[in-house]
């Protein structure tokens, strides 16, 4: 029997989404790491700090859970806590070598289980879900 629920495409997304989610959380669990402290790594390697807010707003995290998440990365010599060059009143979130040496082990992970999904569908079919994505994402 089909629900409508099972149909309707906010269900599908989220449907997709947590079996993604589980896949990776599964094989970040050696390591030790939670998702959110992945996706903080992957934004703060890939740049030269990022203030909470917008890294509250790239990882998908709630203000108040990112400052936990945070400091117990602060604990964990992963990332520092620094002052922005521009805006003394501003704290950055960098990344620490510590951190970057652990998010290229990670990193393997994440792009195994991109390959994964790209083999399992045509090029074309991975193009025209990323734009149909972004749309939505945008609209």
């Amino acid at each position: 029997m089909t629900s409508r629920m099972s149909e309707q495409l906010a269900y599908m997304i989220a449907t997709a989404n947590k079996r993604l989610e589980d896949e990776l959380h599964e094989r970040l669990r050696p390591a030790g790491i939670p998702i959110e402290q992945l996706r903080i790594l992957e934004i703060v390697h890939a740049g030269d700090g990022c203030s909470m807010r917008e890294l509250a707003t790239l990882a998908l995290i709630e203000p108040t859970t990112l400052t936990k998440i945070i400091d117990r990365m602060v604990s964990d010599n992963l990332v520092m806590r620094a002052p922005d060059p521009e805006d003394r009143r501003r704290v950055l979130i960098r990344i620490t070598q510590q951190g970057r040496v652990l998010f290229r082990r990670l990193d393997r992970i994440t792009t195994s289980q991109e390959d994964r999904l790209q083999k399992q569908f045509p090029v074309e079919k991975i193009a025209e879900l990323r734009r149909l994505l972004t749309e939505l994402i945008e609209s």
